[in-house]
């Protein structure tokens, strides 16, 4: 079994890179670390050396999503493993070519998305600087679409050690590798694209000033506040200048002892989507934007 330890990043790629350097770091609240002419990486207020990494490119899409692992000798496992079950490796175990360093891997799922398993990234020390009223730890979890939610589920739980907290019916299911009720979730869809990715928040009070933030730069929240049934965490949505759509949560539930904690089917049904009853469900404008545009995914676009 691999010894996935954590979500560490997300690396998105994005034709409009300057707008969205700007947003991230003014309105959203994140540092940049490091940036040149064709990439910008930010960091949170957790020791994580980076969370978000923007990439410029012709069409926006999932670059990768880094996961961690316990040391050098889990990810030179998990490249043998990973092998034995014929999964695609695009860059052997080594020294990783990127700003935080570390040490890893990479491999392509049957939609081709690119995922990173790795160790020994540089965290930070120094104390976090707030820039703006809300307050962005870490990434607490990622929403992908998916057009085969099944076998989606079945490779993250058979192949990567990953188990199922809960589903929503047939539409969602949410996956984690440790405590927090989710760090990956699949939502059935008509083509694979980045539906959602969610910033932990030290509180409802940073959820509701970090809406206050937005407003006041002039963007408005397409989803929120509430609280969802599924993972029970308070939630409101927005989508950034490039058209990801991204979260201000806290609250997820920890699941603390696995042995006894029993997956549910959750029904689709308004009061469950917001348990609170002021957002409600998402409107058809909102599912739009979270289903996002095609996307081919890292291995075609970079077999060119």
């Amino acid at each position: 079994m691999l010894e996935i330890t954590h979500l560490r990043h997300i690396g998105l790629i994005t034709p409009n890179l300057e707008e969205q350097i700007e947003f991230y770091r003014d309105v959203w609240g994140l540092d940049v670390v490091s940036q040149d002419d064709n990439h910008v990486y930010f960091r949170g207020s957790s020791p994580e050396h980076h969370i978000l990494h923007l990439q410029r490119g012709e069409k926006r899409g999932l670059h990768h999503i880094a996961f961690g692992m316990v040391d050098k000798i889990a990810v030179d496992k998990a490249a043998i493993y990973l092998e034995e079950k014929g999964v695609e490796i695009i860059q052997q175990p080594g020294y990783l070519d990127e700003v935080g360093g570390g040490y890893g891997l990479r491999f392509v799922d049957y939609e081709n998305r690119c995922f990173e398993l790795s160790t020994w990234v540089d965290i930070h020390t120094e104390p976090w600087q707030r820039k703006v009223d809300s307050n962005p730890l870490y990434l607490n979890h990622i929403v992908l679409n998916t057009t085969d939610i099944q076998r989606s589920t079945d490779f993250f739980t058979e192949v990567l050690g990953f188990m199922v907290s809960d589903w929503s019916e047939d539409q969602m299911v949410f996956l984690r590798c440790d405590k927090n009720h989710h760090e990956i979730s699949f939502n059935r869809a008509d083509h694979a694209s980045v539906n959602h990715i969610a910033y932990e928040v030290e509180g409802v009070d940073e959820v509701m000033r970090g809406i206050g933030n937005v407003r006041k730069k002039g963007y408005k929240e397409i989803w929120g506040p509430g609280r969802h049934g599924p993972g029970n965490n308070i939630f409101c949505y927005f989508q950034d200048p490039g058209g990801f759509v991204m979260e201000y949560t806290c609250y997820v539930d920890v699941i603390e002892d696995k042995k006894t904690w029993r997956a549910q089917v959750w029904k689709r049904v308004p009061h469950l989507s917001d348990r609170w009853g002021i957002a409600g469900p998402p409107t058809p404008e909102t599912r739009a934007k979270m289903a996002g545009e095609p996307d081919p995914g890292w291995a075609l676009m970079n077999a060119k």
